[in-house]
């Protein structure tokens, strides 16, 4: 094993002082989750070893540690990318922290444009599977302490958790798709003709991140559960249609609280699994 994921590893541990079971990785506009944990330490993503830095528009850049659900939770708030120059091993490095700090379940979110013309800016899509166009994190040589040469991805998002998420949804009246995350590795928006190419191809969502982490977390046997916030309608073209990355992050912003209620009654069921 790296030393480099210890070290990080024990420097958390001396500064939370616990082993949380479940972590979540908050994407582009989504970092108010954390503002909800109680009891809360907040460590800068620079003060921890080996962590690189959040560079990306919406991504506060740090680890909190406290309660939530009532159960002791870790959250990044914000990410690293790919299209930041960083390596998928970079990416990926505080996924391999998390599993050495005990944790067992990874809920992973981000902003996304849909492909899927049925969805509408604003919706939550829970994420039933995905479609990797990124460079896989685990090419290399394998690191036989977190995991298997060749694990399965066939229910990379485990579908106990996608259950009771659909659950939580219901009894809240809150609204949901589930579809399949495409992965790309940005910064470029798509063009109209690669959204019709994903949609095609079987996704219903598109996005620049998270796929590397749930395939880390799944290659370390963590339970994942993903939740997409749609941030614009990659189906249909005005003639004054533009992306905007802080179109984005807004309309994250403003289905936050919906995504934010399911986590955090998910959280609560996890001593449960």
């Amino acid at each position: 094993m790296n030393r480099n994921y210890r070290e990080a590893a024990d420097y958390l541990a001396s500064r939370i002082c616990a082993r949380p079971a479940t972590a979540v990785i908050l994407g582009s506009g989504l970092g108010a989750l954390a503002d909800l944990i109680a009891d809360r330490t907040v460590i800068p993503f620079g003060e921890i070893p080996h962590f690189v830095r959040s560079t990306a528009a919406g991504h506060s850049g740090n680890l909190v540690f406290g309660t939530l659900g009532g159960r002791e939770v870790l959250a990044m708030q914000g990410r690293f990318h790919y299209y930041e120059g960083y390596t998928m091993q970079e990416v990926t490095f505080p996924v391999r922290v998390m599993k050495l700090l005990g944790v067992q379940n990874l809920l992973v979110s981000n902003a996304a444009g849909g492909i899927n013309d049925t969805f509408n800016t604003g919706d939550l899509m829970i994420i039933r599977d995905h479609i990797n166009m990124l460079p896989n994190p685990l090419i290399g040589r394998n690191d036989a302490a977190f995991g298997t040469r060749f694990p399965d991805m066939t229910r990379a998002y485990d579908r106990e958790l996608i259950r009771r998420a659909e659950a939580i949804a219901a009894a809240r009246g809150i609204a949901v798709k589930k579809g399949v995350y495409v992965g790309l590795t940005g910064p470029s928006f798509e063009t109209p003709a690669e959204y019709a190419f994903y949609g095609r191809a079987g996704g219903d969502a598109i996005g620049m991140s998270t796929v590397p982490e749930v395939i880390v977390a799944r290659h370390a046997g963590m339970r994942v559960f993903g939740m997409s916030v749609i941030t614009n309608e990659g189906y249909h073209f005005a003639d004054d249609y533009v992306n905007d990355g802080s179109d984005v992050i807004a309309a994250a912003g403003r289905a936050a609280a919906k995504m934010t209620a399911i986590f955090s009654e998910l959280v609560g069921t996890m001593d449960s699994l």
